[in-house]
């Protein structure tokens, strides 16, 4: 006779992730604007032809706020917890997925939340 596992529901492990990131610690939530999941950059990544490029017109590295302009000409306001605006300074050219909101800055991306 085997032993069943004792698996846990997403449920209860989603309600144990805390952001640590407001006291400077590595961000265990993968709400919008906080840590990238691995799927959440998979996905992105399989679907290309929805990144769009941009330019950061304001980072605001204290409250996390970024304000990128499509070269469409739209606006699209984010925010992300975990460094995204002090590492897309004013005029920094980047790359927005809009489906998975994934920004990349460079090789680096982040998760940010649409506000």
């Amino acid at each position: 006779m085997s032993t069943p596992l004792n698996r846990l529901s997403p449920v209860p492990v989603r309600e144990r992730a805390a952001c640590m990131c407001s006291t400077g610690g590595r961000c265990s939530s993968f709400a919008p604007g906080h840590a990238l999941h691995l799927i959440q950059a998979r996905v992105a990544a399989a679907t290309a032809s929805e990144w769009v490029d941009g330019i950061v017109e304001t980072a605001d590295a204290g409250s996390g706020d970024l304000v990128v302009r499509t070269l469409d000409g739209e606006t699209h306001v984010l925010w992300n917890a975990s460094g995204a605006a002090l590492e897309a300074e004013a005029g920094a050219p980047v790359a927005l997925h809009t489906r998975y909101a994934v920004l990349a800055v460079g090789h680096t991306q982040f998760n940010v939340a649409v506000l």
